[in-house]
């Protein structure tokens, strides 16, 4: 397993993010460790990484209207008048008895609007660039280790999905995983339901919780200081630029929101998303002349995550290329394991290292499916503990790895001030909060199903 590419590249990729080399540098150079190792030579990884960034590009491009569609609606004065509320019920409860309830009612609302970007409203990380960036003041007033709120938004982001099948969760429940299990376990008699997964996926649930509360309760619960380089503006400042807010621009933001948020969703994608645009143009929110402006501050907001999803998208052809993956997945059925607990945890840990370089659990499903459930049901296991651990094993790593849009949404929300490190503020906290017990407590499952 030592020598294998996938295992090989994905222990570079994350050493050079952990030495906070930039991540898409980071991507490159593993995927070139991931051909080399693979036998692919030079010139046909360099062809496999080229011809896979295509599949990131409508990635980049949604991301880069996510960008735009935030800097129009900062320019509503919108997010303005949400600051101005929020830092004068915090000046009318100075107390640190109520400052501490005010910290986590704020945290709980952020927690709901990222379960509801995936099941109730499933706009994904759509809602980030525009809610966030205005509270970052009032995190840096209330001391809040942002740390804990990446680990928020990406509990919402992620644990859901794996449980309620609506929204998201419907596509990874219905569409990918109980079809690919029904689809292997035909020959062999097993076929699952959306219930029986749900049921199957709660274990592994409770370990994330249990990492959610750890991460706000324990671990970044101390206050933490943010250098601010800029002077943020006072009470009487906002509530000068507030009285200059019309209503007009607060009736064109929410049709704009609503109208980009229904358009994702009849859609499915952000693209499309140019109506709220289109809506605040209309609305006189800013002159047509102003838009090129407006384009090129929200390609500035989001370039990076679209450059990363590009490269991403390269890394993963090539591991695919290389048949690692494929070796990886055979070596737990070569027989020379015996012992059901051991060929759990390894087939969760190989799931684990396929998502953390393919950065979605969405398109690892259909990799492992194939071969964990005839493997499962060799070793004894029972048909919910098989889809326990195929469920696990896909979802692994999504939290935690530098490439996926589970740690990329949160980190350009809370990164607008330069002041949250995506390795090591959003990638390393996640992933031990998160991938540490999904591991544990999948496990859990698998035996005792």
């Amino acid at each position: 397993m030592l020598s294998n590419p996938v295992v090989i590249s994905i222990v570079v990729l994350l050493a050079l993010s952990l030495l906070r080399v930039n991540v898409v540098i980071a991507l490159v150079i593993s995927a070139l460790t991931a051909g080399l190792c693979g036998d692919l030579g030079l010139s046909k990884t360099i062809e496999a990484f080229t011809g896979g960034l295509g599949g990131g590009a409508e990635v980049a491009m949604n991301y880069a209207m996510l960008g735009a569609f935030a800097i129009a609606i900062s320019k509503s004065g919108i997010t303005d008048l949400l600051a101005y509320k929020i830092i004068t019920r915090m000046n009318k409860t100075p107390t640190g008895k109520n400052l501490a309830w005010f910290k986590y009612m704020l945290l709980g609302i952020l927690l709901l609007f990222a379960i509801s970007s995936q099941n109730l409203l499933p706009v994904h990380i759509a809602f980030i660039p525009i809610v966030v960036p205005p509270l970052l003041s009032i995190f840096n007033r209330l001391k809040i280790d942002r740390r804990a709120v990446a680990c928020i938004i990406t509990f919402g982001l992620t644990a859901t999905y794996m449980i309620l099948p609506v929204g998201f969760g419907k596509i990874f429940i219905e569409s990918i995983l109980v079809k690919n299990i029904n689809l292997a376990g035909a020959p062999l008699g097993l076929q699952t339901s959306v219930g029986e997964v749900s049921f199957a996926m709660l274990i592994p649930v409770i370990g994330m919780i249990l990492g959610l509360l750890t991460a706000v309760f324990v671990t970044y619960r101390k206050p933490r200081e943010y250098v601010v380089t800029t002077a943020e503006p006072t009470t009487t400042e906002i509530e000068q630029h507030i009285a200059n807010i019309k209503p007009i621009q607060i009736t064109a933001s929410a049709v704009a929101i609503v109208a980009t948020f229904a358009t994702q969703l009849f859609t499915s994608s952000t693209i499309i998303g140019l109506v709220g645009l289109v809506i605040f143009g209309a609305f006189g929110i800013f002159k047509l002349k102003e838009s090129n402006d407006i384009f090129q501050q929200g390609l500035r907001l989001m370039a990076m995550i679209g450059f990363v999803m590009i490269a991403a998208s390269g890394f993963a052809n090539v591991i695919n290329t290389t048949s690692g993956v494929k070796e990886l997945v055979d070596a737990l059925s070569t027989g020379a394991i015996q012992s059901k607990g051991v060929a759990a945890f390894l087939m969760l840990l190989v799931g684990l290292l396929i998502t953390m370089g393919i950065g979605s659990s969405f398109s690892t499903v259909p990799i492992i499916t194939s071969i964990y459930v005839p493997l499962c049901l060799s070793f004894g296991f029972s048909p919910l503990a098989t889809v326990a651990i195929v469920g696990v094993a896909a979802a692994l790593g999504d939290a935690g790895s530098p490439a996926s849009d589970s740690t990329l949404g949160p980190t350009s929300g809370l990164n607008m001030d330069g002041k949250h490190d995506h390795i090591w503020d959003s990638v390393v906290p996640t992933f031990i909060h998160y991938n540490i017990p999904l591991l544990a407590f999948g496990w859990i499952a698998a035996m005792t199903l």
